[in-house]
């Protein structure tokens, strides 16, 4: 599947392409004052939620059409791109109608074959850009579908937006980077331009700017970041927006690598590898965070620490399933029975304690 550029005319294509604006489009001066603090920084193509689906019913779910209208100002008085989500065919029609430029499949749609396929049904036959949020869910194959139902109904300039993943065991993160997922889909579909959202990932603002060179690192080609002039006073996801002072500082901080890099590369590989064992580390750490659980299960009734056949069980079923994965069954074998060691520490430690 050969897909074309998501860039507009006049946008640079340089590394990193921005998207920027607030997450949600409040009120028509809000949208404004975001533009023109954005435009004279450069920012070339604005974004803001008019349709804002939330988790839980009650909150602000976005001011509706008439947002369009502030949007169609952004563009009479900067000369910058607009883009916005949609979510339905209607979506769909009213920000044609509005003359939206770009849009965006957030990633509760994107997990939904059904709504997927309405909204690019409705695009058909349409040339305009759309970007394609993962899943909430780290679907691969999910994600992957989304963008081929955009391309079959005849969307060339497609691209991605890696948003994180969400789960319930958060630290760090509001969603999951599960960077292995965008690496593996980049190595499937080499010319997919791919954004990150570190907005999302991080859900925090002091996290946007280490997320945001880990994505130019990975050699993602831009970033769609929230940005409010007064984010404290933001109606939605208030603690993950910057203000464009802000934004201008760590676009200005970013390390971008010039030289050609190919999945290849050695140094792309390292950062693979990185991005990879950090999943790997994430993972470890909720492994034992389980032990210590059923360390107090055992203490509450009783039962002694090692579980014999439970642990056979363990060996024998991974190490089958690491098999299947090509993996060295001798490998498979010392690494389990380190995490099993490490493990059965922890429980003794509850125990005892």
């Amino acid at each position: 599947m050969e897909l074309e550029s998501i860039l507009l005319p006049g946008v640079s294509g340089q590394r990193p392409v921005v998207i920027a604006g607030p997450c949600s489009a409040e009120t028509e001066e809000q949208v404004l004052e975001a533009a023109r603090s954005l435009s004279v920084r450069g920012i070339k193509i604005f974004r803001a939620g008019v349709w804002k689906p939330r988790t839980k019913p009650g909150g602000f779910e976005g001011i509706g059409t008439q947002g369009l209208r502030w949007l169609k100002k952004v563009k009479e008085e900067t000369g910058m791109y607009v883009a916005t989500e949609v979510a339905t065919r209607d979506h769909v029609f009213e920000a044609l109608k509005a003359g939206v430029d770009m849009l965006w499949i957030g990633a509760r749609t994107s997990a939904n074959p059904f709504a997927v396929q309405e909204v690019a049904d409705a695009l058909q036959g349409v040339d305009i850009p759309v970007l394609i949020k993962n899943p909430v869910n780290p679907d691969l194959d999910l994600w992957i579908g989304a963008i081929q139902r955009f391309h079959g109904a005849g969307l060339r300039r497609l691209g991605v937006v890696h948003r994180g993943f969400s789960s319930y065991d958060k630290k760090i993160y509001r969603n999951l980077p599960l960077w292995h997922i965008p690496i593996e889909l980049r190595r499937r579909y080499p010319n997919l331009p791919i954004l990150c959202d570190p907005s999302h990932i991080g859900g925090k603002r002091e996290l946007i700017a280490p997320l945001s060179q880990q994505a130019m690192d990975l050699n993602f080609d831009g970033l769609i970041v929230e940005s409010h002039c007064r984010p404290d006073e933001a109606w939605s996801d208030a603690a993950q927006q910057i203000t464009p002072d802000v934004l201008d500082y760590v676009l200005n901080l970013l390390v971008i690598r010039t030289s050609t890099q190919t999945t290849e590369n050695l140094t792309v590989l390292r950062r693979q590898i990185d991005a990879v064992d950090e999943s790997l580390l994430e993972l470890l750490a909720k492994r034992m965070r389980i032990s210590r659980e059923i360390g107090i299960y055992k203490k509450e009734h009783n039962m002694p620490i090692l579980q014999t056949p439970r642990y056979s069980e363990i060996l024998e079923n991974r190490t089958k399933a690491g098999v299947s994965m090509d993996l060295n069954p001798e490998f498979i074998e010392k690494m389990l029975k380190l995490i099993h060691e490490e493990s059965a520490a922890q429980q003794m430690t509850v125990i005892n304690g």
